[in-house]
């Protein structure tokens, strides 16, 4: 019998904030936390065995459709951040992944979302799941067999 509860994974990564990413003050850029999203879904994506390689031996590239952050407290230079990726289950053909990004003392700084889409490498939008992320999803436990 399939199971209706929702069904997600993590992992947490962590990234140094760069001099590079800050304005004058030190502060991080706001932008620059896209970047960070990005480096939470590639770890993620590493450790679970689904990350952008992976998808490129099958063919497949997910392009970001929607992204939105939300700033809560900033990070500043030096800083160490905890990125926490969390991959939420969706029946249809896409990714969807949200972000916690914590300071050091433990505060969330930012949330956000992101959704992705699966794209033959030739151009074409898949409208199904493709079955190398069909058998990722069985792997990991996000679908019944």
């Amino acid at each position: 019998m399939p199971s209706n509860t929702k069904k997600e994974i993590s992992f947490t990564s962590e990234v140094r904030v760069r001099f590079a990413e800050t304005d004058p003050l030190g502060i991080v850029w706001h932008g620059n936390y896209i970047q960070y999203f990005e480096d939470g879904r590639e770890a993620f994506g590493r450790h679970h065995g689904i990350s952008y390689l992976d998808q490129k031996d099958h063919n497949f590239s997910t392009p970001i459709v929607k992204s939105a952050c939300e700033h809560k407290l900033p990070l500043t230079y030096g800083d160490v951040a905890t990125i926490k990726t969390t991959y939420l289950d969706s029946q249809a053909a896409k990714l969807i992944f949200k972000y916690e990004i914590y300071n050091p003392k433990g505060a969330v700084v930012c949330t956000g979302q992101t959704v992705q889409v699966f794209v033959e490498l030739g151009g074409e939008l898949s409208l199904v799941i493709p079955e190398f992320f069909a058998e990722w999803k069985k792997k990991v436990g996000l679908l019944d067999e």
